[in-house]
């Protein structure tokens, strides 16, 4: 019943690319829930953006020339509102990550009145995938500012779908909720060496977004940074 209710929602996912083996697939997702305002969408949304366009994370992403790295994005607040902002994008030289970035910037949200869903979420990931490139390793970046409180929680997308191969890792925007960062690595992260990296609330988010993508790009390398505050 888990799973049928999910596929639906990938159903319309483009076919991703072929041919170009990569290191890492990694697929970001952003909380759009209603607790998310607009001016905090922005800073989520443009604040993305800025990150993927500074030296020290294009230097990561590039780090290992001839060997790319597949990146996706997408929103998500209720059960079925899931919405692709970046289908599977191949990223080997500078000029895709700006692409990207431009991408992610442009985007609009598609809603602001749903819960959240942090469990359909992970579905939609899992699905997605479906779609990216064969790679080393797969990565989803979830980032959130609250607790799953619509439909089948965390766990039960992790017995319902394929996490084979895959890290989970959390971003919590812990606003008020002082404990989110506690629940995210209690109830949302899963895999080999997954973390949570803590954003004081969205003025924090790109500081936070930046750690956390050093870290799930270059690995062990960057262990030291993933500190959560």
């Amino acid at each position: 019943m888990v799973r049928a209710a999910v596929l639906a929602l990938a159903s319309a996912l483009a076919a991703g690319p072929a041919g170009a083996e990569c290191r890492l697939a990694l697929v970001l997702a952003l909380d759009i829930s209603a607790s998310v305002d607009a001016a905090e969408d922005r800073l989520q949304r443009q604040g993305l953006a800025h990150v993927l366009t500074l030296p020290e994370v294009e230097a990561a992403f590039l780090a290992f020339p001839g060997r790319p790295v597949a990146l996706s994005a997408f929103e998500w607040s209720g059960r079925y509102q899931q919405h692709l902002m970046l289908g599977w994008h191949m990223i080997e030289g500078a000029e895709d990550l700006r692409a990207a970035a431009a991408a992610i910037a442009a985007s609009e949200r598609e809603r602001n009145d749903m819960a959240t869903a942090l469990g359909y979420a992970l579905g939609f990931a899992a699905v997605h995938f479906r779609d990216a490139p064969a790679c080393d390793e797969k990565k989803i970046d979830v980032s959130g500012d609250g607790r799953n409180n619509d439909g089948f929680p965390p766990s039960s997308a992790y017995r319902a779908f394929d996490f084979h191969g895959v890290t989970v890792n959390g971003l919590a925007i812990a606003g008020s909720d002082l404990e989110l960062g506690e629940y995210y690595r209690r109830e949302l992260i899963r895999g080999t060496g997954a973390f949570v990296i803590v954003a004081e609330d969205f003025e924090d988010f790109a500081r936070a977004m930046r750690l956390k993508l050093l870290r799930e790009l270059e690995g062990p390398v960057m262990g030291g940074l993933g500190a959560a505050r």
